[in-house]
């Protein structure tokens, strides 16, 4: 094993084990204790199946966390980042271990996002529900797009090369930070990273690698800052642990020959709907903010004449 790997793997195994350890402490109060239902299990396993495909995981769980009507929409980013940790750990040891890629590009990618993730969970953690709402509404039409666009042919192919250097590499790490931070709030990082890489020369099968490596180290620092402040939902995130971990050994080890294109566009489907609802939801919270607002100045003017 290259030193560059072992490196990496120590890394993520520091990460994941004080992400761990963290959440055990916590899971120590009976008050936050929450069991996962079968939907919960069930909405992991599916969403992370599509991750191994490549499919990414975020922007269908999301939708089916709207269309369920559960966690609370402030709570799914945060519950996002901590429920998907352990599934991040599988990916990575996968996939970096059956895929060669340059081992210089990797660390700097992992590195990058996940000092993108800590800056983008600290933000996130404490953002309001309407501004939430916004932003994952337009992560998921962003995803929606993505999706379309690339059953469309619209994305690069790539080139040959396993590695990038000079300007091109430093673009890719920079790339990478962004996704990082913008991950933290359902805004998968598949699809772009994908294509910057490509556009870059990079060959397609050396992203994989990156974007799994990138997600095993940057969410355990995300979530453990999500940990700290609460805001995610403790039984869906211990369904996406749970069922994550299955659904992604199936869709690496056991299935083989599924049309990925017609999954995609199916997904985009779905997305795009769950952002509409996503949105109006943001205006209906905008709304009930104003007439709110109007009612408290209309009685204090009341109160005020009398």
């Amino acid at each position: 094993m290259s030193p560059a790997k072992i490196v990496l793997f120590t890394a993520l195994g520091v990460c994941s084990a004080v992400f761990a350890v963290q959440w055990l402490r916590l899971a120590r109060d009976p008050q936050r204790r929450e069991r996962p239902t079968l939907s919960d299990v069930g909405i992991g396993l599916l969403c992370n199946f599509l991750d191994g495909l490549g499919i990414g995981s975020y922007a269908p769980t999301t939708a089916l966390y709207k269309f369920r009507g559960r966690p609370a929409d402030e709570l799914i980013p945060g519950t996002l980042n901590v429920g998907s940790v352990a599934v991040g750990l599988v990916e990575t040891v996968v996939f970096v271990t059956v895929i060669a890629v340059d081992p210089k590009l990797l660390v700097a990618m992992v590195a990058s996002a996940t000092a993108g993730a800590w800056l983008g969970a600290g933000v996130v953690s404490r953002m309001p529900r309407r501004a939430i709402q916004l932003f994952m509404g337009a992560a998921l039409l962003i995803a929606a797009v993505t999706f379309a666009m690339g059953n469309l042919g619209a994305f690069p192919v790539g080139g040959t090369a396993r590695g990038l250097a000079g300007w091109a590499f430093a673009a890719a790490v920079t790339a990478n930070f962004i996704f990082g931070a913008l991950n933290t709030i359902g805004i998968g990082w598949y699809a772009p990273s994908m294509v910057v890489l490509a556009l870059l020369g990079l060959t397609p099968i050396a992203a994989f690698p990156i974007m799994m490596a990138s997600g095993g180290i940057m969410l355990p620092v995300a979530g453990s800052r999500f940990l700290r402040t609460g805001r995610f939902a403790w039984g869906p995130a211990l369904g996406m642990t749970f069922g994550g971990v299955i659904g992604v050994l199936i869709a690496v080890f056991v299935v083989k020959g599924l049309p990925v294109r017609a999954l995609r566009w199916f997904v985009a489907a779905v997305v795009a709907y769950a952002a509409v609802v996503m949105l109006r939801s943001a205006r209906r919270g905008a709304a009930s903010a104003e007439s709110s607002a109007h009612s408290d100045l209309v009685s204090h003017d009341i109160g005020g004449k009398v």
